[in-house]
């Protein structure tokens, strides 16, 4: 392989992850409406549809295997494979938590918690995932810093609604002999968690990716 075609095949991995961010928002996005807005056609699709992400997952960490066994590449060259192959790791696993979101869609009473402001912890996931793969695709040391900063905002908003959801709970009255309707509530908490606990692990990826960015672009991954 020449230099040229060397360079080439870097800026073509760049721009398949950031292919592949894309297809992850866009699960992302539609899982977050489905939650939002109790869509179950538009949950079904997506906890239906993450054998793509995957596929793609699979064929880019091929490619960077590939470039490290084959140009050993050397300084920003490996560091820029080494930090694209760990995005992409985050990313596959972003994809991973949109499929749990649909299929808590398709399970839970949203109409049991309403109080509980779920969109707006997904807002700021998902505006903290975008920033960080912008600053990946502009090598923005500074962006990267800023959705670190960002995290702490979304484990407050999800600390929050945990609480919320407790203390609901806890002042709720269910009549104790109907078994089915206690259950009924326990399972709807239960997801209601998992839902705000996986979309605090969404803004943990974007924070990572961030980090990994930075290590790229500064090799340094201190955030902080």
């Amino acid at each position: 392989m020449t230099r040229d075609e060397y360079q080439q095949s870097l800026a073509d991995l760049s721009t398949d992850v950031l292919d592949m961010a894309d297809l992850v928002a866009g699960r992302l996005d539609r899982a977050l409406t489905a939650l939002e807005t109790v869509d179950e056609d538009a949950a079904r699709d997506v906890a239906t549809a993450d054998d793509e992400v995957d596929r793609r997952y699979l064929d880019l960490e091929a490619t960077c295997i590939q470039l490290f066994a084959r140009q050993q590449p050397v300084a920003s060259d490996l560091r820029f494979v080494a930090s694209s192959f760990k995005i992409l790791t985050d990313l596959e696993r972003v994809g991973d938590l949109a499929v749990n979101l649909a299929r808590y869609t398709l399970a839970a009473d949203r109409a049991r918690f309403e109080e509980v402001d779920l969109s707006a912890i997904g807002d700021l996931a998902r505006e903290m995932l975008d920033d960080a793969m912008t600053a990946y695709r502009t090598d923005d040391a500074a962006l990267c810093r800023e959705v670190a900063e960002r995290d702490d905002d979304l484990d407050t908003l999800c600390q929050r609604a945990s609480e919320r959801i407790v203390r609901d709970l806890i002042e709720r009255e269910v009549d104790d002999g109907d078994t089915w309707a206690v259950e009924e509530l326990m399972d709807d908490v239960s997801r209601l968690l998992l839902i705000v606990r996986d979309l605090e692990r969404v803004g943990d990826h974007a924070v990572n990716i961030a980090a990994r960015t930075l290590y790229m672009v500064e090799s340094d991954p201190t955030l902080v």
